[in-house]
């Protein structure tokens, strides 16, 4: 049936009948007809002009976005014929803007545009597939930018794109607690940036939305990023704008070089009607001359052993120029996509390197490389915690991605004094500060055949300010180590605990120990001063054991 005309029931007859066909037939015509003659502008055409200073392309579904050709900055989006998206006063750019003196080329060619922002040390490329609406990206760069780090940043107007992760949504706050970064609510919880964010390895597709809008970034791609998979960097961040980021190195908590002479990404800024897009396919841009862009690849696999039951494992892989990393499931793993060169291995449980070793990849080839743990097991007194290079069991080490610490939804964080055998491994703090919780106290009992020499061992995975353990044993000190090598940067406050696992030993001779109820005390020490409370000299802890 045709679905222009009405149905045609028995009841109609004759001339009546007739006179109803003919009508219907003419105004569905003329439907037909209005439809082919609306505004070209009714339909979006695939194209790139320029004007005024302005790059404008056009995706052909929908979106519509201007360049700036002194700057490289996007100056304007808009999406489906809504309103101006972009903040006026604001660029979208890579790093903070490259400024002007910006070459900025584009080209049209065979239903792609290809833009092209050169300003060195940085090669920037936006792309637009014809038919899609996603502007896909990639940065090449001979040296980090003057601003220390490097990201994308998309900066939407708050109002036109309100529904954002509530952990980095800074609207409504009190006003900074901490630096000019994280924020303070009227209800007692706290807001940043640096809150909510994925490790690496986890990383999905992110945004936020409005009405009839959303706007997601999808960065699959972190061979060039710097931190292995377990680091954490910036994704969003909401007040006048709704910022939408790729951070694909920055200063914060960075635990190895930055990787220059290399191209990062691709990586995607996907417009859609609202719902979370999947990654889309990037692999076409390999055919559109991007500075950097490496097609032989290869792939290591091998068996991983050794890893303490309930854990985790991954393999990670790294040198000056690429990271990459698998996930082990039933004791093997097997990584690909990777680009020629000879790398360090690691073999984690958890987020704890316990084995490495070196592998070299070549284009098509298929290295085989087994691992198994190094990691010891002496026989323990008593241990807190498990070795996996992560606080999250203890007291709210799972609050410390998503929160600062002194939010109300954390618990109070001491001082704690925790007793072995009783205590609950909840209630030993995840993180110890000199200026909140110090000391923590730890009370167990060794019976007269225990009381002999024993070696303690503390395992941290960050520190902050030089913080280290200095302990007491009934009132006995032990000698005091040096500091960790960590990361300059804040840590813990601005949502990481992810820096060098580093584990403290300390000899506690037999006279030290008593039968019976014994008290050991741990307090952080450092030759620096402290700036607050909260960022005070401390570290995140791993594991505490007593071994026999």
């Amino acid at each position: 049936m045709n679905p222009f005309l009405p149905s045609v029931t028995p009841a109609a007859s004759g001339r009546a009948l007739s006179r109803q066909f003919r009508l219907a037939r003419l105004g569905a015509f003329a439907g037909l007809a209005a439809a082919f003659l609306l505004p070209a502008s009714a339909f979006a055409a695939f194209g790139l002009t320029s004007s005024g200073g302005f790059y404008t392309v056009d995706s052909g579904a929908g979106l519509v976005f201007m360049v700036n050709q002194s700057t490289g900055d996007i100056s304007s989006i808009k999406f489906n014929g809504g309103p101006e998206m972009q903040d006026q006063a604001k660029g979208s750019h890579i790093s903070s803007g490259l400024g002007t003196g910006t070459t900025v080329t584009g080209t049209n060619t065979s239903g792609v545009i290809k833009i092209v922002l050169s300003h060195s040390p940085v090669t920037h490329y936006l792309l637009v597939k014809s038919g899609l609406n996603n502007i896909y990206m990639a940065t090449f760069v001979t040296a980090e930018p003057a601003v220390g780090e490097l990201r994308w940043i998309t900066r939407i107007i708050s109002t036109t794109l309100p529904n954002a992760p509530v952990p980095s949504d800074n609207r409504g706050n009190t006003g900074a607690i901490e630096s000019s970064d994280v924020f303070g609510m009227s209800d007692g919880t706290t807001r940043s940036k640096y809150y909510g964010n994925q490790q690496a390895k986890d990383l999905t597709v992110r945004g936020a939305t409005g009405s009839g809008v959303g706007i997601f970034m999808a960065d699959p791609n972190r061979e060039s990023s710097s931190g292995g998979p377990f680091a954490r960097d910036i994704q969003n961040q909401t007040g006048g704008d709704t910022e939408i980021y790729n951070y694909m190195n920055s200063g914060h908590e960075q635990t190895e070089a930055w990787r220059v002479n290399v191209l990062h990404g691709p990586y995607a800024l996907c417009f859609t009607t609202g719902a979370t897009p999947a990654v889309p396919d990037m692999s076409w841009m390999s055919a559109q001359g991007l500075t950097g862009w490496v097609s032989g690849r290869g792939t290591v696999h091998g068996t991983a052993s050794g890893i303490d039951s309930g854990s985790t494992g991954y393999v990670g892989f790294a040198n000056t120029t690429a990271q990459y990393w698998a996930p082990v499931s039933g004791g093997a793993y097997t990584c690909s996509n990777m680009k020629p060169g000879t790398y360090t291995a690691t073999l984690y449980q958890g987020e704890l390197g316990v084995a490495t070793s070196s592998a070299t990849v070549t284009s098509g080839g298929n290295a085989t490389l087994n691992l198994t743990s190094a990691l010891s097991h002496p026989t323990t007194l008593w241990k807190i915690g498990t070795w996996d290079g992560s606080p999250k069991e203890f007291l709210n080490g799972n609050n410390i991605s998503q929160m600062h610490p002194q939010d109300v939804r954390n618990a109070s964080w001491g001082p704690v004094t925790y007793t072995v055998g009783s205590s609950s491994i909840g209630s030993f703090p995840a993180i110890q500060f000199r200026g909140v919780n110090s000391p923590t106290t730890i009370k167990f009992t060794l019976t007269s055949a225990q009381v002999a020499a024993h070696t303690l061992r503390i395992g941290i995975t960050c520190a902050y300010n030089g913080g280290r353990p200095s302990v007491t044993v009934n009132g006995n000190a032990t000698t005091n180590p040096g500091a960790s090598s960590q990361p300059s940067s804040r840590s813990f406050t601005v949502g990481t605990y992810r820096g060098n696992n580093t584990t403290f030993t300390y000899s506690i001779p037999a006279g030290d120990f008593v039968v019976g109820t014994n008290t050991l005390a741990i307090t952080p020490i450092s030759g620096s001063s402290d700036l607050g409370p909260w960022l005070s000299a401390g570290w995140a802890y791993d594991f505490v054991e007593l071994d026999n």
